[in-house]
């Protein structure tokens, strides 16, 4: 097999095409972010989580339970998720319960489980 299949037999810029594309970018700083949340997604045990999270709020102790997990190791993770506006919190009274972040959130995840289903 070829390694140039991927390349161009003609080198021709559509340039109006080129432009409409980078006018349309985000700033440079937004991808950063933006592979940040990639990273943070790119761990099965926070995916579970999401899962979990998709389906019911939880708190850390059902969380850790579902996954065979320490509660501590549950708030590590709840954390780095929390910190990347994955998942959000509410107390009541002495728990703590997590839920999705917002419907973006909800929107990503089935998404890409929808593309593997495919």
């Amino acid at each position: 097999m070829s390694r140039e299949i991927d390349i161009c037999e003609q080198h021709l810029v559509h340039r109006e095409q080129v432009e409409r594309v980078l006018q349309s970018m985000p700033a440079e700083g937004t991808f950063d972010d933006l592979a940040e949340v990639f990273k943070i997604l790119g761990h099965q045990t926070r995916l579970k989580i999401l899962h979990a999270l998709s389906r019911e709020e939880l708190c850390v102790c059902d969380l850790a339970a579902l996954l065979g997990m320490t509660d501590s190791a549950v708030s590590h993770q709840l954390r780095l998720l929390r910190n990347m506006r994955l998942v959000r919190h509410r107390r009541h009274g002495k728990l703590v319960y997590y839920a999705l972040d917002d419907q973006h959130v909800r929107q990503l995840f089935e998404a890409a489980l929808e593309h593997l289903e495919e």
